[in-house]
Parts: C-alpha cells; sequence; structure tokens
C-alpha cells in the first residue's frame, strides 16, 4: 500500500458527486493529495474532502467553472500552492444538455455542452501539461479523461449531442498522448457505460437505468467505484507503458 501523500498532487474535476467524488476518495486512500473540483456544489465537494481527510489523506475543494479560461487557470494555481505540484489531471466535469433529439436540441445546449465536455477538458489539460511536461522544467505525469461509450454507440434518440462531445474527447486523448508521450506525460481515457448515479434522474428520467438494462450483457448497471478503479489504474505506474488508450468499462454493452 503507497504511503498517504507520496505520489503527488492529482486535480479531479467535477468531483463532488457521482464518478468524479469516487474518483476522488478513492486517489486520496491511494495517497494522492486532492483538488476536488465542483462548480456550484460546495456542500458535497466539502463533504468528499472531509472523508479524504477522515481518512488520513489530504484535500482542498475549489470551485471552477472549468469553461471560464481564467478560472480554469487559477484552479490549477490555486491546487498547486495549497496541495503541492500537480502530478495528475482527472477531466471528470461534464454535462448531458438534457435529453432531445437532434431535431430539437437547441443551440444554447450546444454551446453549453461542447463549452464544458470539449473547451474545459481542452484547458484543464494544458494547464497540466504546461507544469507535467518535461520540456518545460516538468517531471512527467499523467492524464485520464473521462469519456463515453456512447461516443462509440452515438445514443439516438437521448443526447446525440452529448455522445458527439465525448466523439471529440476520444480524438483529443489520441491526439495529446501522442504530443506530450516523449516529453513524460501519459494520456489515456475511461469510457464508462451504465453506472448507477443521479445523472439519470438529474435529466428527468430516473428509471433509465431499468429501462435500458437489457442492452448491458453483465445485465447490471456499474458503480462509481468501479469506473473510480480503472481511472486509478491508467494514473498509477501499473499503466506506465499505457497512452492513448480508450479503456470501456461497460459491463459490455
Amino acid at each position: 500500500m503507497t504511503n498517504k501523500n507520496q505520489l503527488g498532487t492529482l486535480i479531479v474535476t467535477g468531483a463532488s458527486r457521482g464518478i468524479g467524488a469516487a474518483i476522488a476518495r478513492l486517489a486520496g486512500d491511494q495517497g494522492y493529495a486532492v483538488a476536488v473540483n465542483y462548480s456550484t456544489s460546495e456542500g458535497e465537494a466539502r463533504g468528499v474532502v472531509d472523508e479524504i481527510v477522515t481518512g488520513g489523506g489530504r484535500a482542498l475543494a475549489i470551485q471552477c467553472d472549468i469553461s471560464n479560461e481564467a478560472q480554469a487557470m487559477r484552479m490549477f494555481e490555486t491546487a498547486e500552492r495549497e496541495l503541492g505540484p500537480i502530478k495528475a489531471l482527472v477531466n471528470n466535469a461534464a454535462i448531458t444538455g438534457g435529453f432531445a433529439r437532434v431535431e430539437d436540441v437547441s443551440s444554447a445546449a450546444l454551446a453549453n455542452v461542447f463549452a464544458v465536455n470539449v473547451s474545459g477538458t481542452i484547458l484543464c489539460s494544458r494547464e497540466a501539461v504546461r507544469r507535467m511536461s518535461t520540456r518545460r522544467g516538468g517531471s512527467g505525469g499523467a492524464i485520464v479523461n473521462i469519456s463515453s461509450i456512447a461516443a462509440r454507440t452515438g445514443a439516438a434518440g437521448e443526447w446525440v449531442h452529448y455522445a458527439a462531445s465525448k466523439g471529440a474527447i476520444d480524438s483529443f486523448t489520441i491526439g495529446l498522448a501522442r504530443e506530450v508521450a516523449a516529453e513524460g506525460i501519459r494520456v489515456n481515457a475511461v469510457a464508462p457505460g451504465l453506472v448507477d448515479t443521479g445523472l439519470h434522474a438529474a435529466n428527468g428520467e430516473p428509471g433509465r437505468l431499468q429501462r435500458l438494462m437489457g442492452t448491458i450483457p453483465m445485465a447490471r448497471p456499474g458503480t462509481p467505484h468501479e469506473i473510480a478503479e480503472g481511472v486509478l489504474w491508467l494514473l498509477s505506474s501499473a499503466a506506465s507503458f499505457t497512452t492513448g488508450a480508450i479503456l470501456e468499462i461497460g459491463g459490455g454493452r
């Protein structure tokens, strides 16, 4: 078992609940000092921080809208100042834009989805690379982007716009991985399938998991912890020769 606080600082975006919170908790347990990013859910983010600290780790809640460049830059500066050098980043924050067929999707929803899911991920990755790249004086590190199996399935009839944003994340993951591979930075993605979180109810369909259960060969949804395990493996030295990979964790869907 790794000693607490020996792995450097990890920023997890959108870490106040669901998959992001599970990643932050597991990272804190495994030895990262964790910057728990949130946009609006301050109480939940502080709850995640309290759990990590109670377990003997270090953590800090940082408010930031990752689609805002100035806020993203400030988040990295704060995390580095308060917790130490940035060694890892998990780009988890994302929005779905709500259920809509393409013929009904609004330009405002499109703008918001791509601003957060794509631009926000790229901005945060930029800040991480600037700090971790050996070409710029850093000591290397790892980035994991949270994609979605929707990038492959297309999410027809539900949120094609969201799926398209995750397709962009897959392309970005591959491109950035190749760009910084010789600079000590590994870049990978985890693509979850159907996971038991509050996302479905928040988008207006609390019974969505039950409706789609038949499409999962393993006949059950995943848990946030199962996704977190894959993320932490990709961040770890056990995945030292893995970059540009998109790991699907979806029960065979």
